[in-house]
């Protein structure tokens, strides 16, 4: 063989180092907290680094899901959806500014 017999194993291997890393990269997650009666439901939930946090209110008021250490605060109108990608390991307390008795926290992992 002559020419593009190295060019072809090249190419081969770039395409198994491809197929190898894959497992590594999880694809992130939605984790959906409910809004409802004044809590959040479930008021605790664990997430990984780049997953996204979804709160559905579901009550007839607005609410809020505000980190203590202010690194997120989400608007949630009656009946609408809020979001925030978690970007750091660590627990974060959040409450509902409106309603300070509503507490949650996030349990973020690497």
């Amino acid at each position: 063989m002559t020419g593009g017999g190295g060019r072809r194993w090249a190419c081969v291997a770039l395409a198994l180092a491809g197929v190898l890393l894959l497992p590594a990269m999880a694809a992130a997650e939605t984790i959906t907290v409910q809004v409802a009666k004044l809590t959040f439901v479930p008021a605790s939930v664990t997430a990984k680094v780049g997953d996204t946090i979804e709160w559905v209110n579901d009550d007839f008021v607005a609410h809020t899901a505000t980190a203590a250490d202010k690194s997120f605060d989400v608007s949630l109108a009656p009946g609408k959806t809020g979001s925030v990608v978690v970007k750091r390991a660590g627990e974060i307390a959040y409450s509902c500014r409106f309603h300070p008795m509503m507490k949650g926290t996030i349990e973020v992992t690497e």
